[in-house]
């Protein structure tokens, strides 16, 4: 599970000085896939009474894996 493509970050900030000369520290905040899977749950069926939370977790993360593998190939 090491080897797990997590997309690197969603949103990084880099550190930079701000124009008051103020510094705003780096955050590298959540990974891609779990972005992809937060927004993979948000556009599951409302209907889907079906699944238990653990499942529906798991499909969530494996349409991100999916998302993330896709990013890489060539069309």
């Amino acid at each position: 599970m090491a080897d797990l493509n997590n997309g690197g970050p969603a949103f990084p900030r880099p550190f930079h000085e701000t124009s008051d000369g103020n510094f705003s520290i780096a955050q590298v905040g959540m990974t891609l896939r779990d972005y992809f899977a937060g927004k993979a749950l948000s556009g599951w069926p409302v209907t889907d009474h079906g699944s238990d939370a653990d499942a529906l977790a798991r499909k969530c993360y494996a349409m991100a894996d999916a998302m993330i593998a896709a990013r890489g190939e060539v069309t």
